[in-house]
């Protein structure tokens, strides 16, 4: 079998402690790096731990399963994949970060690869998903973590949640919202809806909504389904207000029934604001603005939930 590989690197302005602890925070990627959707941990002993990744490659949402070793002392961490997702056979690597100055640091990222019976169409498809991927990563990686340090962005990105409580059982509001497919007859500010699930548990979403002022706006997100309690989502097809959106819908039974929420993570686009709000709007506005807007479709969506749900029971 040909093994391949391959090394990425980029400079960063930042200390090279708080680089690698971006890298070891895995479950915050989806935040950072473009391609990831979600992410699960499991911590397996000292400085290892085994984690499973949602993310799109090439264009196709893809999901494997790796082992990581966290080295804090030489700012290294290294993975390898124990279920790789087709046509990749093999994968593996290494984040490498190398402190330049006090404040400034290198950052390479290795990766060795093989292909499933060595076919050379696939072991291109790869190389190009570990380069485009890669260059993505490291850019983000990159503009996150200067971006942070350069100013305070605790305004631009804010996260919130709306619950509500359900007489019924926790998997029928779980399968409304599960069932996107159908929203465009079930939900009255969807007027379109079109769903595919290609892997199981890994869904394309992609949908037109309305707005209050009557405006369709078209949004597309890569959706993990955990059954029958959890579906988390990334939208890759954005408003412009927005930068980043992922969101985390859960159901939980308990005495009274069930608590299903809908929970909201977004990055403000600056550039945008004045455009779509108005020359005098501010981060505030905005702020208000987009969480109204997410809202109130969140509570329409666990309302007519919470309906479906308790005419089922």
């Amino acid at each position: 079998m040909t093994e391949r590989a391959v090394e990425h690197e980029i400079t960063i302005d930042a200390p090279a402690t708080a680089i690698y602890r971006m890298l070891a925070d895995v479950v915050h990627w989806p935040r950072v790096f473009p391609p990831t959707i979600h992410v699960d941990r499991e911590a397996t002993g000292a400085g290892q731990e085994r984690i499973r990744i949602w993310a799109t490659a090439n264009g196709a949402a893809k999901t494997w399963t790796s082992r990581r070793t966290l080295d804090p002392q030489d700012l290294r961490i290294t993975f390898r994949q124990e279920v790789s997702a087709p046509p990749v056979a093999t994968m593996g690597g290494a984040w490498l970060i190398e402190p330049l100055t006090a404040d400034r640091a290198r950052v390479r990222l290795l990766h060795d690869y093989s292909a499933i019976d060595d076919d050379p169409h696939d072991l291109l498809w790869i190389e190009r998903a570990v380069d485009k991927n890669s260059t993505a990563e490291l850019a983000a990686l990159k503009a996150n973590i200067e971006a942070a340090r350069a100013a305070d962005t605790d305004d631009l990105t804010f996260s919130f949640t709306d619950t509500v409580q359900i007489d019924g059982r926790a998997k029928d509001a779980f399968d409304f919202v599960n069932e996107a497919q159908f929203w465009s007859e079930r939900l009255p500010h969807v007027a379109v809806a079109r769903l595919t699930e290609d892997t199981p548990g890994l869904q394309h979403l992609e949908m037109d909504t309305r707005a209050k002022d009557g405006s369709v706006h078209t949004t597309a997100s890569y959706r993990v389904v955990l059954p029958d309690h959890t579906i988390v989502y990334k939208q890759v097809t954005l408003p412009a207000l927005l930068t980043l959106h992922t969101g985390r819908w859960t159901f939980e039974e308990n005495a009274q029934g069930t608590t299903a929420s809908s929970q909201h993570t977004v990055t403000l686009n600056t550039e945008n604001i004045a455009r779509v709000l108005g020359p005098e709007a501010t981060v505030a506005d905005a702020r208000a603005y987009v969480r109204e807007a997410l809202s109130t479709n969140s509570r329409a969506t666990l309302g007519h939930a919470k309906s479906f749900a308790e005419q089922k029971a």
